[in-house]
This record gives structure tokens, C-alpha cells and sequence, in this order.
């Protein structure tokens, strides 16, 4: 047994706020949480992962290492998702795209970046609204991941990887270099977990083994460990559940 992606976790200057965003956004409900730890959104869809937002003072420093693409069944479809965002709070975001793609980048309240993917993208097709966590990363990293989840890869040329779970959901897509700068702690990471029957420090090893590091972000005495990805992108490995 592997590890399994629990969450996509934000740090957030205002979680609740950025929760009721984005569960505007995708149509997802939160959990009952204390907001004191941060907000999860549950997903709607089979997604197979939360949202989770989380309450940090941090400055935003430089784009997210990942951003969501979104998908549309029409030309409607897109702009009607492109308007709702607009209305919860989002806004267009120059990124350099050219004038000929179709894809909308918009940014959350906070400046988290995500896209609004053109209707008839072939990557996307058979994907659900969250078509696919995108990723600035190295084509080695795609590897590590793919071993990591036990999530086979589905795109593999050019430096560019993608991999997705066998029972679905969303593609997690690496684009090559050049890679982004490292400004500061990114913003997202992913929140990894052993089944209820696995063993953390077992999988911690075997993230090690797989070329993951050891990293401190002043954690401190927490029942997670934190690691950072061959390309150094944070991630988290909880206990258990």
C-alpha cells in the first residue's frame, strides 16, 4: 500500500473567506472544522481529494508551484464559470499567455492562480471540473510522484509528465523547465497519508528512498512530517486514517 493524496492544502490570510470562495467556485460544502485550524471543502465529485485552507500570516512571494485547471463542456460553460468566479471575488491574472489561447487565468481573493480550460481540450476530456492539478516542476519529479502515489503516468514527452489515479479523478501535471525561482515558502503543498492499516514512519522511508528530503519549516512538535519533493516543492505526511 501507498500513500494516498489527502489534501491540496492553501495557506490562507483569511481561511474562512477563501473556503466560501471556492466551494462557490466547485459547488463543494465544507467540513466541520474549527476555523481556528483551517477549512476543508469536501469534494463533490470524485475528485479524491479535499481542499484544505489553513491560517498563515505569510506574504504571497512569487507564483504557486501548482495551480487548478478547470474544465468546460462549451464556450457557455466556460464563460458562465469564468462570471461566477468573477462575482465570488476572483480576477483576471497576465500570466504571458498569448492572445490566440483559450484558456482564462483568473486569480482567487488571496492571488492564487487557476485557469479556466477552453471546451474540446483533449488533455482534459475524459477529466471531471477539476481537470488537473498543474504543476511547474521537472520531468525526475513526475517519476517521484508517480511512485509515490502508485499513480501510473498517462503523459510522458518533452519533459513534460502527467500522471492520474487509476479510479480517476483529476490529472496531476508536471510542465518542464524552466522551472520557477524559489522566492520563499510556496503558499500549496499536498497533504499525504498511509490507509488506516499503514505505518507513517514506513512511508516516510520509503519517500526518503525515493529521493524526497527532510525539511524544517518550524513545525515543531506536530504528528506529521514534513518532507520536500526532489524539486524541493513541500509536502506533508500525516498519520494514519
Amino acid at each position: 500500500m501507498t500513500v494516498r493524496l489527502v489534501d491540496l492544502c492553501f495557506d490562507a490570510h483569511d481561511p474562512v473567506a477563501l473556503a466560501r470562495f471556492w466551494g462557490g467556485v466547485l459547488g463543494w460544502e465544507t467540513a466541520d472544522d474549527d476555523p481556528q485550524d483551517g477549512v476543508t471543502l469536501l469534494p463533490a465529485d470524485d475528485t479524491g481529494f479535499r481542499l484544505w485552507f489553513v491560517p498563515s500570516s505569510e506574504p504571497r512571494s512569487g507564483p504557486n508551484p501548482v495551480h487548478l485547471d478547470l474544465t468546460s463542456s462549451s464556450l457557455e460553460d466556460q464563460q458562465q464559470t469564468v462570471a461566477r468566479a468573477l462575482g465570488l471575488g476572483a480576477r483576471h491574472l497576465d500570466v504571458g499567455q498569448l492572445p490566440e489561447e483559450e484558456h482564462v487565468v483568473l486569480a482567487d481573493p488571496e492571488g492564487n492562480e487557476f485557469c479556466v480550460v477552453e471546451p474540446g481540450n483533449g488533455f482534459l476530456a475524459d477529466c471531471g471540473f477539476i481537470g488537473a492539478l498543474s504543476c511547474d516542476g521537472s520531468q525526475s519529479v513526475g517519476y517521484f510522484w508517480s511512485a509515490a502515489l502508485g499513480w501510473p503516468l498517462v503523459w510522458d514527452q518533452d519533459q513534460e509528465t502527467a500522471i492520474r489515479s487509476p479510479h480517476g479523478g483529476p490529472k496531476i501535471a508536471w510542465g518542464g523547465p524552466p522551472l520557477t525561482p524559489r522566492t520563499g515558502k510556496h503558499r500549496t503543498h499536498f497533504d499525504l497519508a498511509p490507509p488506516a492499516d499503514g505505518d507513517q514512519q514506513v512511508e516516510v522511508d520509503r519517500l526518503l528512498a525515493l529521493g524526497a528530503t527532510r525539511v524544517d519549516i518550524g513545525q515543531g512538535d506536530v504528528g506529521w512530517v514534513v518532507l520536500a519533493d526532489p524539486d524541493g516543492h513541500e509536502l506533508c505526511v500525516l498519520p494514519p486514517r
